[in-house]
């Protein structure tokens, strides 16, 4: 399989009782981690002369599920709320990423503060960037952290797949509101006879470019076919990816993971998707988006989740007055766009250059890199895209390649594709995933990278605070 993946990448074609135990953690390095750590290399800090250092203090979320099983019953907001054991008492602010927003708790943050408890006086709002709106939420608690505003801020995201919006069609709509301001009973009559059997078509939601009116799997395939990427590779790179996932979670090393008691049901302790197969089985389905000869199937994709999380974040004054250990520096960060279309998950391989430009690091200097796996095809598409000069050059107006990251440094402990993707909350699983790994590693610097809806991404450093 290694060597099928090298090929890939280098060959470019034309409750407050968890809250106890979850904060506990901070103040003292984890017991696994430290009995596993490594001793970190020696490199420069990344600190700024006039800059605030912000720390990641704590990181959790609750499992991350197929949608449709345990959480199916529950609202955004109670899996938000779940993931937001945190000291009540010094939080200032609170901010949420999500995408598919039920219309009664439009500001999702707001309701998920009241529900686990907060005081009604701790400001609360909600952002949405597509696949890194909880890496919005956690830069945008970065800024106010930087710029005086606040000292302790909480940022996460959730998604409930199992359950989101279906409207009725647009006609439809029309018809009952003007049905609402209507104010004589032949008035209404006349508006209802005027109702068809098509205005009773639902509207359904679709994981669409609302641009191009193409799904993410269409890009997917897209992209794959630009770059070569087969079906083989792709296959390969989801097992991989579901192999190092089973691996983690049977290794204790998903320590972010609390528990979370379902209402009226029982208490989900892991992860669901995770799910180590064959080649064999999963040669056997077929294409799921570009029919019959596209290369992306649901082996290789993400699939749809449900889920939340939360980072505590604070002025590392803060964090050492309070008596807390924190775990990681969140350093310089960048956002990109481009193309919607051929473009769409390109995102790392925009966002990388830059944010180790701005941190002026190297790859080389990296020794954890989390990427988000939205489909197997995109992210190796992006590791071939990172790895030629041709791609710098034509699409990027740069002289040269960055490089790909290597793979024994690549999502090591699973990825998008095994542990699942709910899409406002997976930013916040990658930079504490990465903070850990680099306790455990050795490391110093690492480097999350994702892409998102809309052609955009991000990309973030992460150092280790000193052990």
């Amino acid at each position: 399989m290694s060597s099928m993946l090298t090929h890939a990448i280098r060959n470019i074609p034309a409750s407050s009782a968890w809250a106890a135990r979850v904060f506990a953690r901070s103040l003292s390095c984890s017991s696994q981690l430290q009995a596993a750590a490594v001793q970190p290399k020696s490199k420069k800090t990344l600190a700024k002369s006039g800059v605030k250092n912000i720390v990641v203090v704590e990181g959790v979320r609750i499992p991350f599920l197929q949608s449709g099983t345990s959480y199916a019953d529950l609202m955004p907001h109670d899996l938000a709320r779940a993931a937001l054991h945190v000291p009540r008492d010094v939080v200032d602010y609170i901010v949420y990423g999500t995408v598919i927003q039920e219309v009664k708790t439009s500001n999702v943050a707001r309701e998920a503060a009241l529900g686990a408890g907060f005081s009604d006086k701790t400001p609360a709002h909600t952002v949405t960037m597509a696949c890194i709106s909880s890496n919005q939420a956690m830069t945008t608690g970065v800024g106010m952290i930087a710029a005086g505003q606040c000292d302790v801020v909480v940022a996460g995201g959730v998604e409930l797949m199992s359950d989101v919006p279906i409207r009725h069609s647009r006609k439809m709509r029309k018809t009952m509101l003007t049905l609402n301001r209507a104010k004589t009973l032949g008035q209404k009559l006349s508006l209802i006879s005027k109702i068809r059997p098509d205005y009773f078509t639902p509207e359904l939601p679709a994981v669409a470019e609302f641009s191009t009116s193409e799904t993410m799997g269409h890009s997917a395939d897209r992209l794959a076919a630009a770059f070569a990427i087969s079906r083989l590779e792709q296959d390969e790179y989801a097992l991989r990816s579901h192999t190092l996932a089973k691996k983690a979670q049977d290794g204790g090393l998903l320590l972010d993971v609390v528990p979370f008691k379902v209402p009226g049901k029982d208490t989900v302790t892991k992860d669901n998707g995770i799910r180590p197969s064959s080649m064999e089985q999963m040669g056997k389905l077929k294409p799921a988006f570009v029919k019959p000869y596209g290369t992306v199937t649901a082996a290789n994709s993400s699939f749809l989740t449900d889920g939340a999380s939360a980072i505590l974040l604070m002025s590392e004054e803060k964090a050492l007055a309070m008596g807390y250990k924190p775990k990681a520096y969140l350093r310089d960060f960048v956002y990109v766009s481009q193309d919607p279309k051929d473009q769409l998950l390109l995102g790392p391989t925009y966002a990388t250059p830059k944010v180790l430009e701005k941190a002026g690091l190297t790859m080389a200097d990296i020794d954890v890199f989390e990427f988000h796996e939205a489909f197997a095809g995109q992210i190796l598409a992006n590791l071939k895209a990172m790895d030629s000069d041709w791609f710098a050059q034509n699409y990027m107006g740069r002289k040269s390649k960055v490089g790909a990251p290597p793979l024994e440094k690549f999502n090591n402990w699973g990825g998008s594709l095994s542990l699942g993707h709910p899409f406002g909350a997976t930013g916040c699983r990658l930079v504490i995933t990465a903070a850990h790994r680099l306790k455990k590693e050795g490391g110093q610097y690492g480097l999350v990278a994702a892409c998102a809806a809309g052609g955009q991404g991000h990309a973030m450093i992460v150092e280790l605070y000193p052990q």
